[in-house]
Parts: C-alpha cells; structure tokens; sequence
C-alpha cells in the first residue's frame, strides 16, 4: 500500500494501490476463519451458529469494500449526475445470499463452509431479515437499488434504521398478535456507521427574521429542539460488474446523551428524557397512526429523513464544488418514493434560503428541476395529510415555505381558471376544512417536475381521476413507470433449481438481460423440458411443505395444487374472497360434489396493520375457517388451508417458487401495480386475477389463454355501484347463498358466537366500494377453469413455461432504464463485464 500525501480538493490522505483479495474458496475460508476467531473470539466452529454467519459476511463485505471504494472514487472523479433515491421503507430481506451471487462467490464460500464440515443454507438460515420496510413499496425500492448497480446507473438510496421493524406476527386462537421486531438485536454485520457525517435536524422553535445592514432580511430558525442524523451505510453491489452503489439509512440520536446536572440531581428519568424522545424518531417502522403521538411520530420521522439527506447532497456539492450552486440541478434529481417524502419540497427549498443564500426563484428553479414524484396508491385515503396545527408546532419554517408556495401556486391556478373558486378550493395544497390540513400529494406534484404511475391502468386512472386537475394543468408533467423485480433475487437466488434448468437450455444471459427468456416459448411443448420443470416445481413445493410443518405442526402435500396468494393484509387486496371460495369448495366436497376438484392446498399469507380491525378479523376469519377444513377427514388429501404466518421477504423467497397458482385478485382500479404478480409470473405461477395494476400488462404479455381472469373492470364497476344490493347476488346464487349460510349459522366459530359478524356485514353491505359480492360468482368460475385446467399436467406445464418466458418486461433492469431515460438523465458507470 502506498499513501499519497493530500487530495486535490479536501486535503484527506488518500491510500493507493491496495491489493485486491482472492475470490477463491481458500482464501474465502481464511477470512472467515480470522473473523470467527481474532474478531469473534470463538475457539471453536459449530454448526448453524450466528458467529460464523457475521463471520462470512464480513469477509464478504471486505471483497464488497473494494469495489465499494473503488465505485465512489470514480464516480467522484467523473463529476457526473447522480439520482438520489428516498423512501420510507426498505425492505432488503436478508443480504448474504444476494452479496454472493452478485460477486460469483457462491459456489466458493459454499466449498470453504464445506470443509468446516457447514452447510451454506444453514449459515444462511442465520440471518435475520432486515426491519427496514412493510410491504410492496419496501421491496420494490430494495429491487431498483439492485437493478441500478447491476446497469450501471449512479443512484445512492436514503432511509431510515430503524431498531424495530414493522412487528413479528403471531397467531393466538387464530388472531394476530403483534410482537417487536428487535431485528438488530445480534447486530448488523452488513452496516458502515459514517459518525463524521452526521446531519443536526432541527424541530419546534420560532421562526425570526432580521435585517442586515444592507437591508436584507434574514430568516432563522431558533430556540429549536436538535436531533442528530447519524449514517448507517449498507453496500449494493451489481450482478458480476464491480459496481457497489450505497443505501444511507439515518439513525436518531440526542445531540447530548444526558444532562448531567439532572442525573447528579437525582432526577434520572428528566436526565435522559431528550435523549430517549430523539432515539423514538427510527426506533420503530410505522407507528400507529390512529393515535396524536403516533401522529407526531411519522411526521418527525419524514422530515428527518428528508432534511437529514438533503444536507447530506448539499454538504457533498460544497465540499467539492463550492458554495456556488447554479449547476446543482444539472447534477441531481431527488426520486421520492411515494408520499412520505414529499416534505423534501419545502425543506430544499428551506436549505437553499436560509442556509446557502439564495432567493426564492433561484430556489424554486432548482426545487422543480430536482424532485420528481412517484405515486403507489389509487385510494384518497391513502394520500397522506397532515394537520396544519402539527406542522406550526414542529416545524413552523417548513410550514411558512408550504404557504408561500401554496399562495403562487394558486395563482397559477387561477390564471388558468379565472374566477373558479371550487378548483381553487380543490386543488390548494392547504385544505380549508374546519381542522386546516396539509395535502401531502399536492405539494410533491407541484414541486416536481415528473409525476408518475406504476402500471399502465395506474397512471391512466391517476390523471383521469385522483390527479385530474393537475394533470389538466400541467399534462407534461404525468408519465408511467411500470414496475418490475430483480430477476437476481427473484429467481437466480431464490429459484436455483430453476435458475440452472433456464441457464441449461438457453445460456445465463437472462440474469442481466431478462428478455432472453423469450427463447424459452418454443421450447414450451419440449417434453424433456416439461419433466424437468415440473421436478423443479416438486422440490421447491416439498421445501415450502417443510417450511409450512416447523412453522405451523401442519404437514401440506406437494403432490397438491399450491394456490397462493401472499401480501399485505387489506381488504381491496380481497383474501375476504379468497376464503370465500374456500368455504365453497368445503362445502362441495362435504355434500359429495368435488369428485372434479383438484386436490388443492391454498396458502394465505400477510400482515394487518395493528390499528387496522377489519384486517385483523379478515385474519381471524381465515384461521377459524382453516381450523374447520384442516380437522374434518372429509377434507383429507383434497383440501387445506394454510394462513402463513409472519410472512416476510425470505417467506417469499420459498413461497413464490413453489405456487401453481397466484392469486392477484385485488378490486380493479384499487391496486396501483403489484409486484408479487410478477414474482410469482417469473417462477412460472399461473395468475388468476382482475384486470386491476399490473396484472394488465402482464394478461397482455402472458396472453389470455394463460391468465385466468375475472371480475368486474374499472369502467363497470361505477354502473353496479348504483344500485348494488348484495343480499340479492347472494340469494340469487345457490353456492354463494350456501357459503353464507355455513358462515351464518356458526359453522366456523361455533364457540366464538359472533365473532365474524363484521366480516360478514362487510359482504352484504351496499356500499361495500371492494365489490366482494358481485364478484363471487366470476371468481368461482375462474377457479373451476383453473382446477380444471391443472388436471392436465401437460398443459400446466406448458402455460407455467410460457408464463416464465414472457416475464422479460418486469425486470426492474427495464424500469430503472426507463426511470434513466424519461426523468433522471444519468450517463451509466462503465460496467465490467469481464
């Protein structure tokens, strides 16, 4: 190693010329075992243990580092473009398995565990999946972040750390029970705590101005209550290439541990109440909303994501470019994922102000040409808001800056609609309800210089209706970026079996470039190529059968269609209807009718938000029917139902592989896009589902004759709703009317009087906006053609080959590419292919 004395810009020692580490297994085992013993301080190995999983991970992350450092240097020298991507959530699952195969180490740490007498899978099996997101919005940031390295493109991602993850779930008389996720609780091996870089966040205060002696005025923010940002750096490493990108994620900490005078005092829990107020901000992912302080919590959390990376950005352009920011906006864009982030707005525009100087045009001209906005949700419910009084009392700059830009806004508005008062009305950014609130959505619209949906019908349905009058005023503005799924995690790591069987017929290609997949359709009548894709399905289902038994004490059979349908609990997401039709087909086969049924196994899986009741009793629901089929002998080798419990991204990566049948059935026009469809598509999962998100494009690209669709469309459904009465579909169809019944008289909770009643309301009601009703009878045809349909092996076979094939679209690599050219404009890192 050589040292050259200082860096052009920072006067920071640079080190040069270190040599790289071999990837061999040797070499891999070496590592380890000096982790395991002079880091860890184990004398001895034993199998399955935790300290051998930190172990291999740090002598992973050491080859990562390399090319970690290597990355930042050239894109620092290159002066290029970067994006910068900021999400509430995260959700990264576990890393090791994915960190291997992007270096091609595999097969080396696996020989290297060998000869310690380890499995791989077992040290795998050692880590805990990461607490850092929800549900499809987590994974879907986690899924871009891998695509970006993996094409090249220089994207940081910016979170939150938080020490407790959404809850670990666990059933109670069939009930969820929510219980801390303590996921860091062993540590994060994977993490580089960046100290020096921390951000102070400020929050209460009083907002001053003052004039200087040349009649300037000057805005500050005083008597404010500080918090500390401090960066947890994660390593995102490409497919094979050498690019490693970064994922910042901010930690909250008390700009002072204690005061020391109160803790001498005797007052212990006054001494440490601001440090223990500070750390709650990323103590927890999604307090609960239903309550003020949960409230307050979220509120804290999103600005002081937002606020501590904008400082971040514009501490990193001084540093290299000076103070001088005129070339700022060429350099950035600012993605924000979903709503959560809208607050970036108003608080760029606060750093350009009052800490760099500049003026309000100045500052809005860069603010518009910087953020773009991404939009996941068609429910206005979901649009967050906040209450005006909330944002005066933690952040009343931020609160100014909003009403500033409201009031030119809304005179932008008028000149377009002259005298129009109910448009002023509807589409100000401050809602003149007897509570004022901030509209959360608005502001990122208006402060962006791209809106985009994440399916076709999704952004189709957002300008024509949620957004409508801003997609009137500003039509350049509004773009569609479908989503995707690494192909990477999605099937190269989680499918191997299936993985090697694709690279055997057509080459490995399709890991970087997912269309090659395509040359599979005229292998799909192989009948060599059918036995050996059915034996794949058999494995992954036995492994998910083992899965389910430690799990649950039940035991599934894989000789079973695996009808699948796992995601966030809620009810236009529509397991209401799935167990609907699993009443049905108990009731066929209890009254001799299922002579014709395929044995079936449908598996349920997901989590309710812990404020969210109707959810929880969907749950309770499903566990109380299940309890029902699962015990009755009738039922033996020809029906169960299996609710998966805690499920979480490593549950996908064994349930997606081993599902016949996915189950994407959501109301059509509620779900924005989906991205377990495309999952469980890539496997080679038939779908059955509405013509709702992403299930469209992918009806499209499949082809009909190999989806399964049902239910009323987006232009039907308003028509129905007029005069909708679901007492009537149910008494007017003889299977629906004696679902009802068995659920009615108690059939499913006969020592629980009652306790579905709400459920069951839910179905008769007229207003019910989820269609459950209406939709029943087109549900329980589609899956009568699917059962039907998997009886013939062959032609299973074949549409889970074509299904596989046509995936090519939904690799995330397409997404970033598009995001790339439509908004962000990025020159690509050169990639190393070699």
């Amino acid at each position: 190693m050589t040292v050259r004395s200082e860096t052009e810009n920072t006067g920071d020692m640079e080190l040069l010329n270190l040599s790289s580490l071999d990837m061999d297994s040797d070499a891999i085992l070496a590592d380890t075992i000096h982790y395991h013993s002079r880091m860890l301080g184990r004398r001895t190995v034993r199998r399955q243990e935790h300290f051998l999983y930190q172990a291999l991970v740090h002598a992973t992350r050491d080859r990562l580092m390399e090319r970690w450092i290597e990355t930042s240097n050239l894109l620092q020298g290159r002066h290029g473009k970067r994006a910068c991507y900021i999400s509430l959530e995260f959700l990264m699952g576990r890393l090791l398995r994915n960190a291997l195969l992007n270096l091609d180490i595999t097969e080396q740490a696996g020989e290297a565990l060998g000869r310690l007498g380890v499995d791989l899978e077992d040290i795998h099996e050692q880590e805990h999946d990461a607490g850092l997101g929800n549900g499809g919005l987590g994974r879907l940031a986690a899924c871009f972040l891998d695509s970006c390295a993996t094409i090249g493109l220089p994207v940081i991602g910016y979170g939150l750390r938080y020490h407790f993850g959404m809850f670990r779930q666990r059933l109670e008389n069939g009930r969820q029970m929510e219980e801390p996720d303590s996921w860091l609780r062993e540590g994060y091996p994977w993490e580089i705590e960046r100290i020096e870089r921390a951000r102070v966040i400020k929050f209460g205060g009083r907002v001053v101005r003052i004039r200087d002696s040349m009649a300037r005025t000057h805005v500050d923010w005083v008597d404010t209550h500080d918090v500390l940002a401090i960066p947890y750096d994660l390593p995102i490493p490409g497919y094979k290439n050498d690019i490693v990108n970064t994922l910042r994620l901010w930690s909250a900490a008390a700009t002072d541990e204690f005061d020391l005078e109160e803790f001498n005092a005797g007052s212990y829990t006054d001494a440490v109440a601001a440090k223990n107020e500070a750390e709650n901000i990323t103590m927890v992912l999604y307090p609960n909303a239903e309550t003020d302080s949960g409230r307050e919590l979220r509120l804290r959390q999103q600005y002081f994501l937002v606020s501590a990376s904008l400082q971040d950005i514009l501490h990193d352009w001084v540093l290299q470019y000076g103070p001088d920011l005129g070339q700022f906006a060429n350099k950035h864009c600012f993605q924000l994922n979903d709503t959560h982030p809208a607050i970036a707005v108003p608080e760029l525009m606060r750093l350009l102000m009052d800490d760099h100087g500049l003026g309000w045009d100045d500052a809005w001209k860069i603010t518009t040409s910087t953020m773009a906005y991404t939009n996941h949700t068609l429910l206005p419910e979901a649009l967050e808001t906040w209450p005006v009084a909330l944002f005066e009392q933690m952040l009343p700059r931020v609160l100014e800056i909003i009403y500033e830009i409201n009031a030119r806004f809304l005179s932008e508005v008028s000149l377009r609609w002259p005298g129009n008062l109910d448009i002023l009305g509807s589409m100000s950014l401050i809602q003149e309800t007897p509570e004022k609130i901030v509209r959360m959505a608005y502001l990122a619209i208006v402060g962006s210089f791209s809106v985009n949906g994440v399916a076709e019908l999704h952004s189709r349905l957002l300008q024509k209706g949620l957004f409508r009058d801003f997609a009137g005023l500003w039509p350049h503005k509004f773009n569609n970026k479908t989503n995707g799924v690494t192909q990477r995690r999605w099937l190269a790591a989680c499918n191997p079996g299936l993985a090697r069987l694709i690279t055997g017929r057509i080459g490995p290609g399709w890991v970087t470039d997912l269309d090659q997949l395509e040359r599979l359709k005229p292998l799909a009548d192989d009948a060599g190529l059918q036995e050996e894709w059915r034996a794949v399905k058999h494995a992954n289902k036995a492994r998910l059968a083992d899965d389910i038994h430690t799990r649950t004490g039940i035991y599934v059979n894989p000789e079973t269609l695996f009808d699948v349908q796992v995601k966030r609990i809620h009810e236009y997401k529509r397991q209401l209807l799935n167990v609907l039709h699993a009443v049905h087909l108990y009731d066929r086969i209890q009254r001799g009718d299922g002579d014709g049924l395929p044995p079936r196994t449908i598996i349920i899986g997901g989590k309710a938000a812990p404020g969210y009741e109707m959810a929880k009793n969907i749950i309770k629901m499903i566990n109380n029917v299940a309890a029902v089929i699962n015990t009755d002998p009738a039922m033996r080798g020809r029906l169960q139902l299996i609710f998966y419990p805690d499920y979480n991204v490593s549950g996908m990566e064994l349930i997606c592989p081993a599902a016949d049948l996915s189950e994407q059935i959501s109301t059509a026009g509620k779900e924005a896009s989906g991205t377990g469809n495309m999952k469980f598509m890539m496997n080679g999962a038939v779908t059955i589902g509405t013509l709702d998100g992403a299930n469209v494009e992918i009806r499209e690209a499949v082809g009909e004759e190999n989806f399964f669709l049902f239910g009323l469309t987006v232009d039907e459904i308003p028509a129905v709703m007029e005069d909708y009465d679901p007492q009537s579909i149910i008494d007017t169809d003889e299977d629906f009317a004696r679902v009802m019944r068995l659920l009615d008289n108690g059939h499913f909770n006969r020592f629980e009087p009652h306790v579905l009643d709400e459920v069951l309301e839910a179905v008769r009601d007229t207003a019910d906006p989820w269609m459950t009703a209406a939709d029943f009878r087109a549900f329980i045809d589609a899956q009568e053609s699917a059962g039907m349909a998997y009886q013939d092996q062959q032609h299973w076979t074949r549409m889970s080959i074509l299904n596989t094939a046509s995936s090519g679209r939904f690799s995330t690599d397409r997404t970033m590419r598009d995001y790339n050219r439509d908004i962000w404009g990025l020159d690509e890192i050169p990639v190393n292919t070699s």
